[in-house]
Parts: C-alpha cells; sequence; structure tokens
C-alpha cells in the first residue's frame, strides 16, 4: 500500500514505523504529537511549510523499497 496526501500521519506510520525518522528529516516533527491522530499528511506539510509532493515521493520509495526486499 502507498500513503497518500489524504492519509492521517498516524495511519502513514502504522505503514512502516521507521517512516517516524523519513518525516522528521523532512521537518514534521509531529510524529509523537497528538495532531499526528488528527492532521493529515497535506495538512501537516502547509503547516510545516514542507513540500508534500516531494515528501510523498520519498515516503513511497521508502515503502517500495521495503516491499522489494521482502520479495
Amino acid at each position: 500500500m502507498n500513503a497518500t496526501k489524504d492519509m492521517l500521519i498516524a495511519e502513514i506510520l502504522r505503514l512502516d514505523r521507521n517512516l517516524a525518522g523519513l518525516l522528521m528529516g523532512h521537518g514534521l516533527h509531529c510524529v509523537g504529537c497528538m495532531m499526528a491522530n488528527n492532521e493529515t499528511l497535506e495538512q501537516a506539510c502547509q503547516v510545516h511549510g514542507v513540500d508534500a509532493d516531494l515528501l510523498l515521493n520519498d515516503i513511497n520509495a521508502y515503502l517500495d523499497s521495503t516491499r522489494a526486499l521482502k520479495e
């Protein structure tokens, strides 16, 4: 499953807990915040001035690479 901009931060973290480091590396430090349960990736990016498309691309590239390793 790939991530989308309308997914909640918490949903994205449930895809793979290691995505927390990637999100924080992009400036989204809300991974442990209560807002993670209520804020979509796109909303969080807007609040923090992060390019949502670039981050989403990195998230899905990471997910694709981990899936490839499992096959």
